[in-house]
């Protein structure tokens, strides 16, 4: 699975001549210009592409940046965060793609809504040959919702708040429960609202808790970027409670943190890019690979060299809790906890937002237009479900479907590349390609 992510992310930035990386700061422009809704009120869709950024990195940001990267480290070393950061690098032409492709084949439902995403880019680029594989994406993201974007997300959120402030599992599912579905039930335009006040508040703030937390083991940063690169190629002996891990644990959690972390491949963030106000499917691929770069590259990387900054990695101690003594570690006086717990609860929040509107519009892909406030009743009432689940299942449960939605999408973007690429070429090049023109003899 981690070697068909990464060799299809890989083959995108060839074929891009590496143009996600060298365009880095173009993206970051467009993402400034597409803030305003009105501005690009007369582009097809429903919410800026700066809130449909938003809602994506609301569905990414989550658990996967706080829990996610101490348990790579915990069970990789400190060599998976190199391994982190070049699934960050290949992701992000994996994301642009996957966005240039939501726009350019996504549809108008029969409520004017757009509509768009690997299943509508398998049956619109593809062909109906290929309709089933676009059924099967549909059919595991409905399921995948669930795992990684709801009860893996409140599970995590009612641990951290059981241990910090001896709130009980129960009370604080229920109370998610609430909170979300005051936002869901109000569809993507409310979701992409809470989301584009929500995200970057949160993100920004739990960044300068970080920086706070190196300036006071400042001198432990440059043994931390030594360790990432010196174990990212070679084994860490077993050390305290750390049990040691050889260079394929680094690569394996390492990638796989990493993708559960960006969703780079997974094919679920492309499903929000396809609901922006834009004409130009390029433009909102910029925009979109910023997800991975501010996720994995900006808010991982503070986490890990937090983590590896303080001695507590090596106690053998896993998941947010590794994280939350470890920033206690530079912040004591209960600060520590305080953070993790707060910014967890935030990024679980707004992670079953983001995956609530992804599910449903799997879900709409498979039974029609009328099924979406069924899936969404059914999306809040597993919310306190998931908060009074076993951990160790749940996780599992995640990760595998996870893996079964990737691949017909990578399946989908590795046939479809030359689109991307034509697309991407014209537009660098002035000749804007807009969608409806018909680009099928690129495909062959």
């Amino acid at each position: 699975m981690l070697v068909l992510l990464l060799g299809v992310g890989i083959y995108l930035q060839i074929g891009l001549k590496v143009m996600p990386i060298r365009k880095l700061g173009m993206g970051f422009k467009l993402m400034w210009g597409g803030r305003d809704s009105k501005a690009s009120s007369q582009d097809e869709g429903e919410i800026s592409p700066f809130n449909a950024l938003m809602t994506a990195l609301s569905a990414t940001i989550g658990t996967g940046n706080i829990a996610g990267v101490a348990t790579a480290i915990a069970l990789g070393g400190p060599g998976a965060v190199f391994w982190m950061w070049i699934t960050a690098l290949v992701g992000m032409a994996t994301k642009f793609a996957e966005a240039v492709l939501a726009v350019r084949y996504r549809e108008t439902d029969e409520n004017g809504f757009h509509i768009g995403g690997p299943m509508y880019y398998i049956k619109n680029g593809l062909g109906r040959k290929w309709l089933w594989l676009g059924g099967a994406f549909a059919f595991f993201g409905a399921v995948a919702a669930f795992g990684i974007g709801n009860t893996v997300q409140s599970n995590s959120v009612a641990d951290a708040l059981d241990s910090s402030f001896g709130i009980p599992h129960w009370v604080t599912g229920l109370v998610i429960m609430v909170l979300a579905g005051a936002v869901i039930l109000g569809g993507i335009k409310r979701i992409a609202k809470v989301a584009g006040k929500l995200v970057p508040v949160m993100g920004i703030a739990y960044i300068i808790a970080g920086v706070c937390a190196l300036s006071v083991n400042a001198d432990q940063i440059g043994n931390a970027f030594s360790d990432i690169f010196y174990y990212a190629f070679n084994p860490h002996a077993a050390v305290g409670g750390f049990a040691g891990a050889a260079v394929m644990a680094a690569i394996r959690f390492g990638v796989a943190r990493g993708i559960f972390s960006n969703e780079a491949g997974l094919g679920s963030a492309p499903i929000a890019h396809a609901a922006a106000q834009t004409k130009n499917p390029v433009r909102q691929g910029l925009i979109a690979m910023l997800g991975t770069f501010i996720d994995t590259i900006m808010v991982c990387t503070v986490t890990a060299l937090v983590i590896l900054t303080a001695p507590i990695w090596e106690t053998g101690e896993q998941g947010a809790s590794l994280t939350a003594m470890s920033f206690e570690n530079a912040l004591p006086g209960g600060w520590g906890d305080i953070i993790v717990s707060i910014a967890l609860a935030v990024f679980a929040f707004t992670t079953i937002l983001g995956w609530s509107f992804y599910g449903e519009k799997c879900f709409q892909f498979l039974f029609g237009t009328r099924s979406i406030m069924l899936y969404r009743i059914l999306f809040v009432a597993a919310i306190p479900v998931g908060a009074l689940a076993q951990l160790g299942f749940i996780w599992l449960m995640a990760d595998t479907f996870n893996a079964m939605m990737a691949i017909p999408n990578l399946i989908a973007l590795a046939l479809l590349s030359p689109v991307v690429f034509k697309l991407t070429k014209d537009y660098f090049d002035g000749k804007d390609i807009l969608p409806g023109e018909d680009l099928d003899h690129h495909k062959s």
